[in-house]
């Protein structure tokens, strides 16, 4: 007890250094116990822009610690650009570790590298904070000549496999038109029936009869079939040439309407001709309905007789006017016509089908609204399946996925987040008017005294400017951020009435999300802002923001 009066009676200077002697004790009494030492050093001290400094920390410890050094980009404000391998010397029970890391910077000015954490077995240490300069090039415009910036140079895009896709379009459509082609429109090699359909009644009962003739229905004493085939031929010819209804009736009927026909003197028949076919007509329906079996040589003459009654037939018939011959080839077009007109209504009508069965396949599978801006076109759908560019933008810089490359802009006005004098970078694509915006901004500002960034000031400042461009109804939340590699930020989303149009006055909602983020006086912002209607700028917004990523702040 009256050890601590003793300190605290003690002037300031004194209680100070009793103080820091106290802590280097513990310190020196900790390292000993865990048997490690650890230093960092630089081999220079002020470097040019871009050039290279070795950051080096040497780690003493025995042979049982784990030992992890600092891995990433943990030196901001300096650029790491190699981490080299570690050298490791044993000495007696000791290990001496040498990590190595080559740094630069390519903006001057008097930099801070931080300390380092190196985690020795359980226990972790921290390096002393490093001073480095980093010189401007002087250089001499008397004798090296100063030219203007080089313009931009527009870099042509990577090839796509559009040609792929046509390709298979192509086979597709090609298969199709085969198919069609060859069930529909081929000229087909007719069958033997389809080359007998084409010829004249007379020449084709002729060959009928002699195919009968041929048959071995008499042979095997298939009169039933045989007798089938006869009065077929005849009933067949009849109905083609002399009346009409010859097929569906019955033997009385059939010989009824002829002896009519030749008393009305409509056809020249003989009566000994009316007369043999209604013999032969009613043998054949004994002979399929009452089982009658004639004899062979009877089936034979009957089939003679019907072969020349044909030949009566075909004499009496009147000559074709011309007239009728115009007409039975008008008819014939017209028939030709017809099938055609057939082939080309089911080419359509199966052309239709397949399209329709397409796109309602694709439209389960990806949407029937995705299927429909492929196949129409959509700005929004171009962008999101390009070609999308992964780069760094501003120092220290952020690295992003967007659909293009961002260009530079000229900030419209300065951001007074948080000091007066700031340092801006800003890129971006699109506009607040057009289906997607984003910009991505680098601002390095100076302090005054004790003043802190804070970041929902830097936000307020972008919806102020939101304000001033007539965005309306602008609703805000808010929520902690983390990049996949670990940058903590404030992230600020919502929606709003956007601007359209060149009046700026018609309004339609959207959404927006603003990434802030501060390390060391230097603020990095990432704002997206997309129209809601537009379902392919939401997908992209989740792709940027995803994408992100960018030096984890030191606390």
């Amino acid at each position: 007890m009256n050890y601590s009066l003793r300190i605290l009676n003690k002037k300031p200077a004194d209680r100070a250094l009793q103080s820091s002697g106290l802590f280097f004790l513990f310190f020196f009494f900790v390292s000993w116990v865990l048997n490690a030492q650890v230093t960092a050093s630089i081999d220079s001290t002020s470097i040019k822009i871009g050039e290279q400094i070795t950051y080096s920390i040497e780690v003493k410890t025995d042979t049982t610690s784990l030992v992890v050094f600092p891995e990433g980009q943990s030196f901001s404000p300096l650029e790491m650009i190699e981490s080299y391998e570690t050298d490791t010397l044993k000495q007696n029970d000791k290990y001496n570790l040498i990590k190595k890391y080559g740094l630069t910077q390519f903006d001057s000015g008097a930099y801070t590298i931080p300390p380092q954490k190196i985690v020795v077995g359980n226990k972790t240490f921290l390096t002393d904070s490093l001073k480095v300069e980093v010189r401007n090039i002087l250089v001499d415009s008397t004798k090296q000549g100063l030219y203007d910036i080089k313009p931009i140079i527009e870099v042509q895009k990577p090839a796509s496999q559009w040609w792929k896709y046509l390709l298979v379009v192509l086979l597709v459509l090609g298969i199709i038109a085969g198919l069609l082609y060859w069930f529909l429109w081929r000229k087909k090699p007719l069958t033997e029936e389809e080359q007998n359909a084409l010829l004249p009644p007379y020449d084709r009962a002729k060959l009928a009869l002699k195919k009968l003739e041929e048959s071995p229905y008499l042979k095997h004493d298939e009169y039933k079939e045989y007798y089938s085939e006869l009065t077929l031929i005849i009933r067949k010819y009849l109905d083609e040439k002399v009346y009409d209804h010859s097929m569906e009736s019955t033997t009385d009927e059939l010989i009824s309407r002829l002896r009519l026909l030749k008393e009305g003197n409509q056809i020249d028949l003989n009566q000994e001709t009316i007369k043999n076919i209604e013999s032969i007509l009613k043998r054949a329906d004994l002979v399929k309905f009452a089982k009658s079996k004639p004899d062979s040589a009877l089936a034979e003459l009957d089939r003679k007789t019907i072969d020349v009654e044909i030949d009566h037939v075909k004499e009496v018939l009147p000559e074709p006017s011309e007239e009728e011959k115009l007409l039975d080839e008008k008819y014939k077009e017209a028939l030709k016509q017809k099938e055609k007109r057939k082939k080309i209504v089911i080419t359509i009508a199966v052309s239709i089908a397949i399209l329709i069965l397409t796109y309602v396949g694709f439209g389960f599978k990806y949407g029937f609204r995705y299927v429909k801006d492929t196949i129409v076109g959509n700005s929004s759908l171009e962008l999101l399946e390009g070609n999308w560019v992964i780069s760094d933008y501003g120092v220290p810089p952020i690295t992003i996925s967007t659909p293009q490359v961002l260009k530079r802009m000229l900030p419209e006005q300065p951001k007074e987040a948080v000091s007066e004098q700031a340092q801006i970078t800003m890129f971006g694509f699109g506009s607040l008017k057009e289906q997607i915006s984003i910009v991505v901004s680098t601002s390095k500002v100076t302090l005054q005294g004790e003043q802190k960034v804070d970041l929902n000031e830097v936000v307020e400042k972008n919806i102020k400017t939101w304000e001033n461009s007539k965005v309306e109804n602008i609703l805000v939340q808010k929520e902690k951020f983390v990049t996949p590699n670990g940058a903590e930020g404030l992230k600020t989303y919502g929606t709003a009435d956007f601007p359209i149009g060149t009046s700026g006055n018609d309004k339609t909602n959207g959404n927006y999300i603003i990434l802030a983020f501060n390390s060391n006086n230097v603020i990095q912002e990432v704002i997206i802002s997309w129209l809601e209607n537009d379902v392919y700028a939401n997908d992209m917004a989740i792709r940027i923001l995803n994408s992100v990523e960018l030096i984890k702040p030191k606390e």
